[in-house]
């Protein structure tokens, strides 16, 4: 039985990066299936955060240069200020995602900003990276110009802030799991191979309903 994880992120945290890398080597081989879900750190009209700031200044040479540098990943504090506004990727996700790419988008624009440091709030830009990974440019432009998944995108907001109760990114929910921040690969392999072992006990092969019912 094929084990479901939700991955909740926001493009603008430089953790859901580097938790990619582990995760990806936990899943690789497994019998998963990843869907990533949306998750505004500051919503519109908060106020997003500076590059030149104390805040980010600080947090990254404290945190994330570190921890990047013990995975052996390459990551920048983008120098696009202030940081975009990330509704408008997340529409272009629900279209990928319509596309069957939702999963390769979500990774594409991730590493355009913390690798490139591309704008990811400007429009031309989303554009070019749906266009590099396959999307058909025209209908994805559209897409966002009007605003045609925006009801999409919310509900699945809403999902996460109130259903889900996701207070921190990136968060996985590993079949019954869920856990926040970023793991080892051997960290989120046991928890996943946990949750397949949960999965077998709970319907145990050879068992069916039959004409005298169940």
């Amino acid at each position: 039985m094929t084990l479901k994880i939700k991955v909740y992120s926001d493009y603008v945290c430089p953790f859901c990066l580097l938790a990619e890398k582990p995760f990806e080597e936990a899943i690789k081989g497994k019998d998963v299936e990843v869907e990533w879900m949306p998750y505004e750190l500051r919503p519109y009209p908060n106020k997003t955060l500076e590059p030149e700031g104390h805040y980010l200044q600080t947090s990254w040479k404290q945190s994330v240069y570190p921890m990047a540098e013990r995975m052996g990943v390459d990551i920048v504090l983008p120098k696009v200020s202030p940081q975009p506004y990330t509704h408008l990727a997340f529409e272009g996700y629900q279209y990928a995602k319509e596309n069957g790419k939702g999963n390769e988008y979500n990774i594409r624009i991730l590493r355009a900003f913390f690798q490139e440091e591309q704008d990811i709030g400007n429009v031309d830009v989303l554009t070019k990276l749906a266009g590099e990974i396959g999307l058909d440019e025209a209908q994805y432009r559209e897409a966002l110009e009007t605003r045609s998944y925006k009801e999409a995108h919310q509900k699945e907001l809403e999902h996460a802030y109130k259903e889900a109760d996701i207070t921190s990114v990136p968060t996985f929910v590993i079949g019954e799991t869920k856990v926040a921040g970023v793991r080892s690969a051997e960290s989120f392999a046991q928890i996943i191979d946990k949750e397949m072992e949960k999965q077998q006990f709970d319907f145990p092969e050879g068992i069916a309903c039959g004409i005298d019912g169940c």
